[in-house]
C-alpha cells in the first residue's frame, strides 16, 4: 500500500522522483519524503498552506499539473493500493494525494500525461471523472435481484445437502449463487492479482475458487453471499460518514434575491452574484452569501458556522455569513465574497483537505498493513504445504485451513477504521464551530500540557473603556483631554480607541507628523509642539518617570487597569486608565481546562500588573506582561524546550502570529469571516468563545480512545479466528464474519463520534 506522509502544514505534498523508481519502490520511497521542501515535522515548521483540495479543473504547480479526479468506485484502501501501484510506475506521474471519503484522487503529472493517467485508471476497472464544480455522477443503483437469487441458491444448496440431494445438484446451486453475486468480486480480484496486489477481492477470489476445487460447495456459496451482503452494508455505513461532510454543502440556498441595475429585485443563482451586489433577506430565509448589513436588523442563527446555540442580534455594519438562518427581521446586505470564497466554502474546502492528510495513528496502521498481508499470505501458503509434505497431514484439510486464513488475512477493518473515525471527529468539531485543519491536530490535541493565551480579544472582550483621568500639574483638564484624544483618534489600538471614545464631545485638534510607536504608543505634533501618548515603557524610555508617578501607576495597575500617559516636551501632563472587561466564558473555559489537567499562561503587551490582575480574575496559572511579538515567541520557545509537554497558543491578532506558528497547535480566535485565519490556523475557533478549547481537547481524547478501540477490535477479532482456524475449529464463513464483521464494527464505532 502506498504511504503518503504529510507535514503538519497541510499542503499538497511535494514528492521526489527517484532514479531507480519501480512500481514497488516509488510508493515505498514516498514514506521518507515530506512537504515544505524538506521541512521536518518539528515545532519550527512554518504554517505554510498551498491551495486546498477543490473540485476544479487541473492547475499547474512547480511539479507539473495537479488534476483532481473523482473515482466513484474508490471506497477504501483496497482501491488506493491498486491505484498507487499502477500510477506509481508511470514516468509522467510525480505525486498523488488520496481523499477516500470524498472519492477524489489528486494526481500531480506532466501536462501531456493526463490521458495516459486516465487510461491507466480505466485499466483497473474504474471510471475516472475529471472533478469539476458539477455534482458527481452517482454510480447507478445495482439491481437487487442477483443478490436475492444468490441468497436463495445458497440456502437451497444447504437444504439440499441436509436433505440428501445428489452432489451435482448441490454443486449447481452453489455455482449459481457465486455467479449471481460474485462476478464483480472475481473481476476486481483478477485485476488486483494481475497488478500484484493481494487485496480482499483477490483473497476472496482465491479462497472461493479453492473451496470449489476441494469440493466445499456449500462453504464457497455462503462465503460469497455473506461477503457481498457485508460489502453492501459497509458501503452504506461509509456513505453516512461522507454525508457528515457533504451535508455542509447543502446549507447554502441556490438562489439569492439581488437588486438589479434598475432598482428591481430578482432571484438569481447565488454562484453568479458578484461582490458588492445588494441582497435582500426575508424572515426565515437561509443566507446565500457572506456580506455586511446595510439596511434593517434581525437575529440570526449562526450555529452552522460558529456553533453558537443562541441567535445573534445583527444590525447595520454587522457581518453575516452564508449558510446561516435569518430568524425574524428583514434586512439588506452587500456581498463581500463570491459563493466559492465564502466562510462556509472555506470551511468545506479546509475539511476536505484535512481528510486527505493522514493522522499519526493512520500512518502507523498503513505501515503495519503493508507488511501484515504478505506475511499472513506466506503463512497460509506454508499451512497448505508444510503439514502434508513433511508431517503426513491430509492435503484437503490443510488447504481448507489455508483458505480460511486467507479470508481472515485482509486488513481492511484495521485500515478503514482510522479515516472513518478521523472524519467523524472533524465533522463533529465543525458542527460545534471548531475548524480542525487535519487529523494530526485532532489527535495531538489530547497531548497539550500548556495553553498560552493572548489577553485582548481572547480572554477579554477587547473593548476597553476609560475609567480614570488624572491631570498632573497645573494643566487645564479640557485642553489635556483634547490633546490626548486627538492623538488617540489616529490610532487603531483598543486602548487609544477607549480614550478617544471618552472624549467624543470634545473638539479634536490637527495632528501633524503622526507616528505609531510599536508596542509603546504614538507621537505627533499639535500646534507646533510634540506630544507623546503611550504606555509606562515609553515614558520610562523618554526619562520622565519619577517616584510619585510610579506610585500612581502602581496603584492603578494593581486594579488591573492599563495606564497610558500624555507627555509634552517637558514631562507628563496626564494619566488615562483604561480597563477591559473579562468574558464570562473565559472564566468557565479556564476552569474546564484545569479540570482536564492543562496549565495556562497569559501573554500580553499590557503591563505586568494588569496581566496579573486579569489572570487572577479568570484563574490563569501564569501571566507575562510587557511583551512584544518576539517576546511572546520567546516564551513559547522556552516552554517547548523545557520539556513541559506540548504547547498550544491561542490568539486573534497579527502580533500573535509568530507564537501561533511556533506552538505545537495554533488556535485562531473569532475566525468567522476571516479568510486568512481559516487558511493558516491549525485550529480555527469560529467565534470568540474560549469554551471551545476544552471541547476540542475532549473531542481529541474521545477520538484517540475510539482509534485505540478500533485497532483492538480489528486485531483482536482476527487473532481470535486465526487461533480457531489453526486449532481446526474455524470455518470459511466464520472467516468472512471475522473480516467484514470487524469492518462493520469499527466503522460503526467510528461513527459514534457523530452521535455523542
Amino acid at each position: 500500500m502506498c504511504l503518503i506522509m504529510f507535514d503538519r502544514c497541510m499542503i499538497m505534498p511535494k514528492y521526489t522522483r527517484y532514479p531507480d523508481s519501480t512500481k514497488d519502490s516509488w510508493c515505498a520511497k514516498l514514506e521518507a519524503v515530506s512537504c515544505c521542501s524538506g521541512h521536518s515535522h518539528e515545532h519550527g515548521d512554518e504554517h505554510a498552506h498551498a491551495p486546498l483540495i477543490q473540485l476544479a479543473a487541473a492547475k499547474n504547480s512547480q511539479d507539473g499539473a495537479q488534476t483532481p479526479i473523482r473515482i466513484m468506485q474508490m471506497d477504501c484502501p483496497t482501491e488506493e493500493g491498486l491505484l498507487c501501484k499502477k500510477l506509481g510506475g508511470m514516468a509522467g506521474v510525480n505525486g498523488m494525494q488520496f481523499n477516500l471519503m470524498q472519492r477524489v484522487l489528486t494526481v500531480t503529472h506532466e501536462p501531456d500525461q493526463l490521458d495516459a493517467v486516465l487510461a491507466a485508471i480505466r485499466s483497473l476497472g474504474f471510471t475516472p471523472e475529471l472533478a469539476s464544480d458539477a455534482a458527481p455522477v452517482a454510480e447507478p443503483a445495482k439491481p437487487w435481484w442477483p443478490l436475492a437469487l444468490a441468497g436463495i441458491a445458497a440456502i437451497a444448496s444447504e437444504i439440499g445437502h441436509w436433505s440428501g440431494l445428489p452432489q451435482w445438484s448441490i454443486a449447481a446451486l452453489a455455482i449459481v449463487a457465486v455467479l449471481a453475486c460474485g462476478i464483480t468480486t472475481y473481476k476486481k480480484g483478477w485485476i488486483a492479482i494481475r497488478n500484484g496486489n493481494l487485496n480482499i477481492n483477490a483473497l476472496m477470489s482465491i479462497a472461493v475458487t479453492g473451496a470449489f476445487l476441494i469440493g466445499q460447495w456449500l462453504e464457497a456459496a455462503m462465503v460469497m453471499v455473506l461477503f457481498t451482503i457485508a460489502e453492501l452494508i459497509e458501503a452504506k455505513s461509509l456513505d453516512r460518514a461522507r454525508s457528515a461532510i457533504s451535508g455542509l454543502m447543502q446549507l447554502t440556498p441556490e438562489l439569492a434575491t439581488v437588486q438589479q441595475a434598475d432598482g428591481s429585485w430578482q432571484e438569481v443563482a447565488a454562484k453568479s452574484v458578484p461582490t458588492q451586489a445588494r441582497v435582500r433577506i426575508k424572515p426565515g430565509e437561509r443566507i446565500a452569501l457572506d456580506g455586511v448589513i446595510v439596511s434593517g436588523q434581525s437575529s440570526i442563527n449562526q450555529a452552522p458556522i460558529t456553533g453558537e446555540s443562541l441567535p445573534v442580534e445583527k444590525t447595520i455594519g454587522d457581518a453575516v455569513f452564508a449558510g446561516t438562518i435569518n430568524e425574524s427581521g428583514s434586512f439588506e446586505y452587500t456581498v463581500t465574497a463570491a459563493a466559492g470564497d465564502s466562510t462556509l466554502a472555506r470551511i468545506i474546502h479546509a475539511i476536505e483537505a484535512a481528510q486527505g492528510a493522514r493522522a499519526p495513528t493512520q500512518r502507523f496502521v498503513d505501515q503495519f498493513a503493508r507488511v501484515y498481508t504478505p506475511i499472513v499470505f506466506a503463512i497460509a501458503l506454508g499451512i497448505a504445504i508444510v503439514p502434508p509434505l513433511f508431517f503426513g497431514g491430509e492435503w484437503l484439510a490443510w488447504i481448507y485451513k489455508a483458505l480460511v486464513l486467507l479470508v481472515i488475512a485482509c486488513p481492511c477493518a484495521l485500515v478503514i477504521s482510522t479515516p472513518v473515525t478521523i472524519v467523524s471527529g472533524l465533522a463533529k468539531a465543525a458542527r460545534q464551530g471548531i475548524l480542525v485543519k487535519g487529523g494530526v491536530y485532532l489527535e495531538e490535541g489530547r497531548k497539550l500540557a500548556w495553553l498560552a493565551l493572548d489577553k485582548t480579544g481572547t480572554i477579554t472582550h477587547g473593548k476597553p473603556v476609560q475609567t480614570d483621568f488624572i491631570v498632573l500639574g497645573s494643566h487645564e483638564g479640557s485642553e489635556v483631554h483634547s490633546l490626548a484624544a486627538s492623538l488617540a483618534n489616529r490610532s487603531d489600538h483598543p486602548v487609544s480607541r477607549a480614550v478617544a471614545l471618552a472624549a467624543k464631545d470634545i473638539a479634536l485638534q490637527n495632528v501633524n507628523d503622526f507616528e505609531a510607536l510599536a508596542g509603546r504608543g504614538t507621537k505627533g505634533i499639535i500646534n507646533g509642539q510634540q506630544y507623546h501618548l503611550g504606555n509606562h515603557r515609553l515614558i520610562h524610555e523618554l526619562g520622565w518617570c519619577s517616584p510619585e508617578l510610579e506610585t500612581q501607576l502602581f496603584a492603578l495597575e494593581q486594579q488591573g487597569k492599563t495606564v497610558i500617559l500624555l507627555a509634552n516636551e517637558v514631562g507628563v501632563m496626564a494619566l488615562f486608565a483604561v480597563a477591559d472587561t473579562v468574558k464570562d466564558s473565559s472564566r468557565l473555559a479556564i476552569a474546564e481546562l484545569h479540570d482536564l489537567g492543562i496549565k495556562t499562561i497569559m501573554l500580553t503587551g499590557d503591563n505586568a500588573h494588569t496581566a496579573r490582575a486579569i489572570a487572577d480574575q479568570v484563574g490563569i496559572d501564569e501571566a507575562r506582561g510587557d511583551l512584544l511579538p518576539e517576546d511572546k515567541l520567546k516564551v513559547i520557545e522556552d516552554k517547548l524546550v523545557s520539556g513541559a509537554g506540548k504547547v498550544g497558543m491561542v490568539g486573534d491578532g497579527i502580533n500573535d502570529a509568530p507564537a501561533l506558528a511556533r506552538s505545537d497547535i495554533g488556535f485562531a480566535m473569532g475566525a468567522a469571516g476571516t479568510g486568512t485565519a481559516i487558511e493558516t490556523a491549525d485550529v480555527a475557533l469560529m467565534d470568540d468563545d474560549l469554551r471551545k478549547l476544552p471541547r476540542f481537547i475532549r473531542l481529541s481524547r474521545q477520538t484517540h480512545a475510539i482509534l485505540l478501540q478500533n485497532i483492538a477490535l480489528a486485531v483482536g477479532i482476527k487473532l481470535f479466528f486465526l487461533i480457531l482456524t489453526l486449532t481446526g475449529n474455524g470455518t470459511m464463513w466464520m472467516a468472512v464474519f471475522a473480516d467484514v464483521g470487524a469492518s462493520l464494527l469499527v466503522v460503526a464505532n467510528g461513527l459514534r463520534l457523530l452521535r455523542q
